[in-house]
């Protein structure tokens, strides 16, 4: 299948104001550039007119494409559909609020196609959002990001990114974890990640869809993201080392108070010491710690896609 120059991967709720602004915008960029390309709308159950906005937009612009949800499922969500149906080369994703902006798309693609990274990240270095809200949290939740996961990125949250299309073919994006792509990028083996200063603007219409509860949920997506991707084809690795660690000091404790027992056999004894009953809750901890490895181990191997891997290339096969 020939791949088109480029598709932009638009998620929305409730945008319905900003969206013919925005693909005219787009269609401009992509025409001055010539670029073979295609947008691909993903409302993510709206409850205004966007839906019918986009399809008076297709109608106008055969490069234009939607798809609809019957009800609101996050941005993850719609991410990884527009993944599945996109067939650009470079895949560049932003959001619908007009604060991302389409004259950025062709530096996006010269970093992907001449300059060889897998994706590249935009970094919002002025932003215009409340700094108390806003700035600030993103800071440190950017901060924490990069040093957790090793990638040094500024603004992992940036809507506005580019990908090569062998990426978004690789990477499953669910729950809450778009934030994550480039952890996720970077787990199945796509190692050039790099920035890029993209200009921020003030929002034009609507209002923000994000409260501080992406916050708390951030950190423990980060925490999944990094233990999926390290242990997630090898469960035993965790589970199984972390449960005999406890195993052995339970099983410590009781040596030592069999050792005492033999010394002062006369007066020690064993079952009214504490350390008979850490000893016992430490064994059974183990136990339960390595039995879950176990069955993870299982339900990994029996998994259909255990041994799906990201493939770069194939010679002569």
């Amino acid at each position: 299948m020939t791949l088109l120059d480029l598709t932009v991967i638009v998620p929305l709720l409730n945008e319905e104001e900003s969206l013919p602004e925005l693909a005219a915008w787009i269609d401009r960029v992509a025409q001055a550039n010539q670029y073979q390309y295609e947008v691909i709308f993903v409302d993510d159950g709206s409850t205004d007119t966007s839906w019918q906005v986009i399809q008076d937009l297709a109608n106008q612009n055969p490069h234009i494409k939607g798809i609809k949800f019957q009800r609101n499922y996050g941005k993850s969500a719609a991410l990884n559909e527009g993944f599945a149906a996109a067939q650009g080369k470079v895949v560049v994703t932003m959001d619908a609020d007009l604060q991302d902006s389409p004259e950025e798309i062709p530096e996006f693609i010269h970093m992907i196609n001449v300059e060889g990274y897998n994706m590249v990240s935009g970094w919002k270095r002025k932003r215009f959002d409340n700094k108390l809200t806003k700035n600030l949290p993103s800071k440190f939740f950017n901060g924490v990001t990069s040093k957790v996961s090793g990638i040094k990125l500024h603004d992992f949250n940036c809507g506005l990114k580019a990908y090569d299309n062998k990426v978004i073919k690789n990477v499953e994006v669910y729950g809450e974890m778009h934030r994550y792509i480039p952890v996720l990028a970077k787990n199945a083996g796509f190692k050039r990640i790099g920035e890029k200063v993209v200009q921020h603007q003030a929002r034009k219409y609507g209002v923000s869809k994000f409260g501080w509860n992406r916050f708390v949920n951030g950190f423990l997506d980060l925490l999944t993201v990094q233990f999926v991707g390290k242990f997630g084809k090898k469960p035993m690795h965790f589970f199984g080392l972390f449960g005999a660690l406890i195993f052995l000091v339970g099983f410590s404790f009781i040596l030592y108070l069999v050792i005492c027992k033999f010394i002062w056999w006369d007066t020690y004894s064993v079952y009214t010491r504490p350390p008979f009953y850490m000893a016992l809750t430490l064994i059974l901890m183990g136990t339960m710690f390595f039995l879950a490895g176990f069955l993870a181990e299982l339900m990994v191997r029996n998994a259909p896609e255990r041994n799906q891997y990201a493939i770069d290339e194939k010679l002569r096969l």
